[in-house]
């Protein structure tokens, strides 16, 4: 950190620097990670991977950017900062991008084409038909956009300032991440963490796709309520109320609460279904409300979760009539056997729900059994957080991860870990106290992890799923639609006395939830993971805890024995003028470059350091304005500091308002540190940027015609020397928030990057009253104020200024009178000791 003759451009400006100094920090790698040997040496971040699909908005400016923060100020602390970059581009949102922007559909029935050649990107939806091609054509498409994506993505990160070592990407489809992900299943399968089940299964009919209960969010949904009559033995009727009559033919039991004093004549008798006529028992069961509707429903295989824990619980038979693509299945369920159910049943086949709906509801007007019209409502839904289609449930087979299971070891693990802010703990809490199932971590799509798994056929094609073929670790990553398993060949797949691939790919969050053992090089880079994990930090949303960090925790639990990470430092939303979150779904974002290019960088991560940790944040370009006059003031502030001569050697602080000035910065020093510490950066910001002003405004006026004397005597030196001491810690302490404007204005007169520089730290060899700041500031002010009122020049001479109140101030305030004299212009200066207020009183000069 050695000084140099000051070189200071006679306009600095804050536009260019962005790319000025980007470029110069790839060409010497400042930021690359260099591993010291020892773990204590290194702060490991494990950084969100972007969803690679379209483009950034402002919201994850917003989030990195307060990684950013922390990264660079351990780097200024003396850590080797572990900061790599992942690519999250499987999933839903990539092959939705693809089909949107390629126009095409994927259709694993249909042969790779080799020849296949990228369709031109459609500019408006609906100009022509949408092409189906090969699964291995579809994801050749993906990784040719992503990669695109990606490239886009880095370069807003790079004009952001994100202190990334460049060198240590990864994307979570890449031959890396897939190796990792396959491995970590495979072990998982071989200690029984992992299985297959065929279950019950939320499904979303426009994706075809099995869904998590994380992946679950409730909507407000129009339906209606349908007084509908069962009928018992004797034919009287037993009313129930349902918003799905559709689900009529899937009807396998009526239950209602055991202290339900209204059907405890009913329970272990039977009843007819109308229409259908189908006999179902009527049972008991506590999860029945009796407030609800008739107090007696339909248990059908499936329309809600409840039905589901009816249907297990009390060992009830399955009617499934509803497919994955959301139409009614063509056979009719079993027990469905009358000739006049069953000729009902096929005016249903292959219509939707909603079409469905309608046509029971006309069946049940025909048959006198719909009690009244249909009475509107509105209930929550539960549909997948990426659809628009409320979900179904069917029976698949899908992988499961063990979760349940382990939630006791997972709230010590939450327990340990240290959140930032404290109070998210309770969402992690909440949300596995509430783990009703095991992770369901299987997805019927096609750009994604395989799952690494063959099945034998027997003589008539059929898959032993109780058989599986596995790989060896030695050989991932595999595609088992493409790869052959030992001892078969490529010509027996799918014939009989062969073998199968597994189709599912992994749930995307399966795989980044090891994002930490695939950045830290689980299993392939022992030093690296040594001095790099468990990591230091987990920086990110407060919406994803209950996905991405349970799941992050839960796999570093299953495959290492300990958290992932020792710190969780969660951000809010980005809210637009509405209040609501700001969402590419929800069509309301808005992307950063322009605001980058309007505004510059620094002022636009000086707005993101101004939202809270936890606290969701209005989108601001007020803010954005005041961020960028607080940059531009930084490289004036420091042009017009560095214009004083140099100190003389020797000098030294010896000026009651210089020491004091010292004084204070030391105490916003170690204020600005330990927040930065505790991850609360917008507590630094605003305890640095506080004293700024004031140094500008005040101090800066203050003493500058002291630094600017030409006889150099004590006072002089003691005032430039101390201009260079807080130029040099003001310039670190906005470092980490104003990356470009601080290594410009550092430059000028250092070597080397502000960004390596060491930290600030207090002097502590100056005694300095924190009163003369607070003094001089309202004296100056005083007089400034004066002058303003009588709309005068702050450069107009002021005839006197009489300053009177308790002695200790009025002293004080003495031992500054040439700098407020020269700072006011002020011709006489006389200070009495008296009263118990301050009081100033300004005489202005006559013009």
């Amino acid at each position: 950190m050695s000084e140099t003759t000051p070189n200071v451009p006679d306009r600095p400006v804050l536009d260019g620097l962005d790319a000025k100094w980007a470029e110069a920090w790839e060409q010497s790698g400042v930021y690359r990670f260099e591993a010291p040997g020892e773990r204590a040496a290194v702060f490991s971040i494990d950084t969100p991977p972007p969803t690679a699909s379209g483009s950034l908005h402002v919201g994850h400016v917003f989030s990195y950017t307060h990684t950013d923060i922390v990264a660079r100020f351990q780097r200024m602390r003396g850590k080797h900062v572990f900061y790599p970059m992942g690519w999250d581009d499987n999933g839903l949102p990539t092959e939705r991008r693809v089909q949107n922007y390629y126009g095409v559909r994927c259709e694993p029935s249909l042969p790779y084409d080799p020849d296949f050649v990228a369709p031109e990107p459609v500019v408006k939806k609906g100009e022509r038909p949408v092409k189906d091609i090969s699964r291995r054509n579809f994801i050749e498409l993906c990784e040719v956009l992503t990669a695109e994506d990606e490239k886009a993505f880095e370069q807003t990160w790079k004009r952001l300032g994100l202190s990334v070592d460049w060198s240590r990407t990864y994307t979570t489809i890449g031959g890396h991440a897939r190796r990792v992900s396959q491995r970590a299943f495979l072990r998982l399968l071989k200690r029984g963490e992992a299985y297959q089940a065929e279950a019950p299964t939320l499904w979303d009919v426009g994706f075809r796709t099995a869904v998590a209960q994380a992946e679950l969010e409730d909507r407000e949904y129009a339906g209606a309520w349908h007084r509908i009559a069962f009928h018992k033995p004797d034919g009287s009727p037993v009313y129930i109320e349902t918003t799905r009559p559709e689900l009529l033919p899937a009807c396998v039991a009526l239950i209602a609460h055991p202290d339900d004093e209204r059907y405890q004549g009913l329970f272990g008798s039977t009843v007819t279904s109308p229409v259908f006529g189908v006999e179902v028992p009527v049972v008991a069961h506590p999860a029945a409300e009796m407030d609800r509707g008739a107090g007696i429903a339909m248990c059908c295989t499936f329309g809600d979760l409840t039905d589901v824990q009816w249907w297990r619980e009390l060992k009830l038979p399955t009617r499934t009539i509803i497919g994955r693509d959301g139409r009614i299945l063509p056979e009719p369920p079993a027990g469905l056997d009358g000739e006049a159910g069953r000729k009902a049943y096929a005016e249903l086949v292959g219509a939707t729900v909603h079409t469905a709906r309608e046509r029971v509801v006309g069946m049940l007007r025909d048959s006198g059994d719909l009690d009244g019209e249909p009475r509107k409502t509105v209930r929550p839904v539960k549909f997948f957080e990426k659809g628009d289609k409320p979900l179904e449930i069917v029976s698949s087979r899908q992988w499961f991860i063990r979760s349940v299971e382990h939630q006791d070891v997972m709230l010590r693990r939450g327990a340990e870990l240290q959140w930032h802010p404290a109070y998210m703990k309770a969402r992690y809490d909440d949300w596995v106290r509430g783990l009703n199932g095991d992770w369901l971590v299987s997805r019927q799509r096609f750009f994604g992890v395989p799952f690494p798994v063959w099945y034998p056929l027997d003589e008539s094609g059929e898959p032993d799923y109780a058989a599986p073929i596995l790989p060896t670790e030695d050989m991932l990553p595999i595609d088992p639609s493409s790869d052959t398993p030992q001892g078969y060949t490529p010509e027996q797949r799918d014939q009989p006395g062969g073998f199968t691939g597994d189709p599912d790919v992994m749930d995307t969050w399966a795989t980044s939830s090891l994002t930490p053992q695939i950045a830290c090089g689980w299993e392939e880079d022992p030093e690296l993971f040594a001095q790099t994990f468990p990591m230091d930090l987990r920086p990110q949303a407060h919406d994803i805890i209950r996905t991405w960090l349970f799941a992050t925790v839960l796999r570093a639990q299953l495959e290492n024995g300990t958290l992932p990470w020792y710190h969780a430092a969660i951000s809010g939303w980005i809210l637009d003028p509405d209040r609501k979150k700001m969402s590419k779904s929800k069509g309301n974002v808005v992307t950063p470059l322009g605001l980058l290019e309007q505004f510059s960088p620094d002022a636009v991560r000086y707005w993101a350091a101004n939202g809270r940790p936890g606290t969701d944040t209005a989108f601001d370009q007020g803010q954005m304005k005041i961020g960028r006059r607080l940059a531009t003031k930084l490289l004036n502030a420091s042009k017009f500091a560095l214009g004083f001569p140099e100190p003389a050697e020797g000098a030294e602080i010896t000026e009651a308002l210089d020491q004091a000035m010292l004084a204070a910065l030391d105490d916003v020093i170690r204020q600005a540190t330990e927040a930065l510490e505790n991850f609360e950066y917008t507590v630094a910001l605003e305890r640095i940027e506080r004293f700024f002003w004031f140094f500008c405004d005040d101090y800066l006026e203050l003493i500058k015609q002291r630094a600017y004397a030409e006889d150099g005597g004590a006072a002089t030196q003691s005032a430039r020397l101390a201009l260079r001491k807080a130029l040099s810690s003001l310039q670190r302490l906005f470092a980490p928030f104003l990356p470009f404007c601080t290594e410009e204005a550092w430059s000028w007169w250092h070597d080397g990057s502000v960004h390596t520089a060491s930290w600030p730290v207090p002097g502590g060899a100056v005694d300095g009253s924190p009163e003369v700041i607070t003094l001089a500031s309202t004296a100056i002010s005083a007089i400034r104020k004066a002058k303003s009122d009588a709309k005068r020049s702050m450069r107009s001479p002021v005839e006197s200024v009489r300053i009177a109140g308790p002695a200790g101030q009025v002293e004080t305030l003495n031992s500054i009178g040439g700098d407020l004299r020269a700072a006011g212009n002020v011709e006489a200066l006389e200070f009495t000791p008296e009263g118990e207020e301050l009081r100033i009183e300004v005489q202005l000069a006559e013009v």
